[in-house]
């Protein structure tokens, strides 16, 4: 599914819609440039999920968690040289929780994304429009991050 949006309460209400259809085991894998709207897209995925805790960028932190009826684990890969490093930061603790896990910069961590990953890349087309392409791989449903 293609979708453009042209403010960031647009990106966010987007990620709220999708948030809404996620549930325990599912990881959502962001891609798309500095600024292009990845965090945004998150803060609607938190709204969807029924979290109401702030959600910013855990660039420095790696992973920010957020708790609720189903937690949301919110992790930025940006900092992560390879997926060898996945293990320094606990990868292997979340994979077996009961959560959503929104990784952004998941192309650095590709190969350890499972299956039935939702796959959202963030294309900025200039000022607040943004290109939103969202995908679906076929799900096999695991308590995996």
């Amino acid at each position: 599914m293609v979708i453009v949006t042209h403010s960031e309460n647009e990106t966010i209400r987007e990620g709220e819609r999708l948030g809404r259809t996620l549930l325990p085991g599912d990881t959502v894998a962001l891609r798309g440039g500095l600024g292009a709207g990845k965090t945004a897209f998150v803060k609607g995925l938190a709204s969807g999920l029924g979290i109401a805790s702030p959600v910013t960028s855990p660039t420095f932190t790696i992973v920010n968690e957020h708790p609720g009826s189903i937690p949301l684990y919110h992790f930025d890969m940006y900092r992560i040289g390879d997926e060898s490093e996945l293990y320094d930061i606990g990868w292997d603790d979340y994979i077996v929780q009961e959560g959503v896990c929104a990784v952004e910069w998941s192309e650095k961590i590709e190969n350890a994304l499972p299956a039935g990953t939702v796959r959202v890349t963030i294309e900025n087309l200039g000022g607040d429009t943004r290109r939103l392409e969202i995908r679906r791989e076929p799900i096999r449903r695991s308590a995996h991050c």
